[in-house]
């Protein structure tokens, strides 16, 4: 893994050292560079890499890989290592940007699959390399991990070694994944950087403002890189874009995956499908609803602040009729964790909300917090780490933030979450 200098470097340290967002005394760590990992020596272009896997339905998963040149779209998968008992073929995409040219962008859907098992697959008929994943479980109890701005620097190396450390059945993660920002190479080197994690459990995103890339007149088309490398199962919820879609976890926890960067007004497809998808889930079927947005609404912080209004005026109202439990947002890079709100009030049938922007961004963290610190707010802090949404059972889950404290992860929030839908009040 190469280490590249950040010219932002000294920036980001002199704001990261000895200052203090918490009621306790907190040395944070220092600014870490950037990390770019390199290509792969491969001689005839066709073995497979940014390998990444994501849930289509109830039991089946996508593939998703790259490879330098032609090769094809199909995986052999099977229960035991080195043994492939089924196959499955897809389909070859690439883009253009500016003057990169991408590798050969390969998906495809293989299933149906048993719940909470382990496969072993590998892609394009390649044996340089075999890869495994594990499917979620059909029923409760489900561990995700929750996990925003990630970028490419130490901490976000520090942040995915944490992830890996403990168990957990799947990633949900609010925008800003690459910080590639018209640099399409990053995007490559993202996809070697997270492959280890992303080929093992299911990785389900949604697109935030570092992943739009559009350049008025000469690239005038928005997400290009994002759509092409991370296809989501959107048809299957109805849903007519990548950008916002929605899936079922465990047969208990709905899932919504917002666009923060769609058009999200009354009149827009975004709307409408979020009225539609909402009216089809039967809260005593499904008693968890859970919904990822990039911008919060909600934010204490000084950064970013009010970026998020225009859509929680439009969606919000939406969201509290169904009694959603936790909207988990990215963008602002630090973490906070608020009460259960709607309007901007206290209000104990409105969702909580938690931003969890800090998964170890370039940009740096996000330092500066409004005072005195609003009582809506229970728990705010500028540092980097990751969160983790363990699902009990249909009344309860656990909430933890885990913070990277010199390469030590480092449990210091910690709440249970009761479903709205057990609660007779609302």
């Amino acid at each position: 893994m190469e280490v590249m200098f950040s010219p932002s470097a000294a920036f980001v340290l002199f704001l990261s050292l000895g200052i203090l967002l918490c009621s306790y005394s907190y040395q944070r760590p220092h600014a870490r560079d950037l990390v770019s990992v390199p290509d792969t020596d491969d001689t005839d272009g066709t073995s497979p890499q940014q390998v990444h896997v994501s849930i289509v339905g109830t039991n089946n998963m996508r593939v998703s890989w790259i490879t330098k040149s032609k090769a094809p779209a199909s995986v052999e998968y099977g229960t035991s290592p080195g043994k492939y008992s089924s196959s499955a073929n897809g389909n070859t995409t690439s883009y253009s940007y500016l003057l990169y040219k991408s590798g050969q962008i390969h998906d495809v859907v293989i299933g149906p699959l048993d719940p909470d098992t382990v496969y072993y697959y590998r892609c394009s008929g390649s044996s340089s390399k075999e890869f495994s994943f594990k499917t979620p479980p059909s029923n409760l109890p489900v561990k995700f991990v929750v996990v925003g701005d990630l970028g490419q620097t130490g901490w976000t190396q520090t942040t995915l070694d944490h992830i890996g450390a403990m168990p957990y059945d799947m990633l949900l993660l609010p925008g800003d994944l690459s910080y590639a920002d018209y640099i399409q190479s990053r995007w490559d080197s993202f996809g070697r950087l997270v492959e280890p994690l992303a080929s093992a459990r299911p990785w389900m995103v949604t697109q935030g403002n570092h992943e739009v890339e559009k350049i008025p007149l000469i690239h005038p088309k928005s997400f290009v890189a994002y759509n092409s490398r991370w296809p989501m199962p959107f048809s299957l919820s109805s849903s007519p874009s990548n950008l916002f879609y929605s899936f079922d976890v465990a047969s208990s926890v709905h899932v919504i995956m917002l666009g923060s960067y769609a058009d999200y007004g009354t009149d827009s497809d975004q709307y409408k499908w979020l009225q539609s998808d909402l009216a089809k889930v039967d809260r005593n079927k499904t008693p968890w609803l859970i919904a990822l947005i990039h911008a919060p609404w909600y934010n204490t912080n000084e950064a970013h602040q009010n970026e998020g209004e225009d859509m929680r005026k439009a969606i919000e109202p939406l969201l509290y009729e169904a009694r959603v439990d936790v909207v988990f947002a990215g963008h602002v890079h630090a973490y906070e964790r608020f009460t259960h709100v709607y309007n901007q009030k206290a209000d104990p049938c409105g969702p909580v909300h938690i931003t969890i922007g800090d998964g170890g961004n370039r940009e740096g963290l996000a330092t500066n917090y409004q005072s005195p610190q609003p009582a809506i707010s229970l728990f705010r802090e500028a540092s980097f780490g990751h969160g983790r949404f363990d699902v009990v059972n249909a009344t309860h889950a656990l909430w933890t933030w885990h913070r990277n404290d010199d390469d030590v992860a480092v449990v210091t929030d910690q709440v249970w979450i009761t479903s709205l839908s057990s609660v007779p009040t609302c």
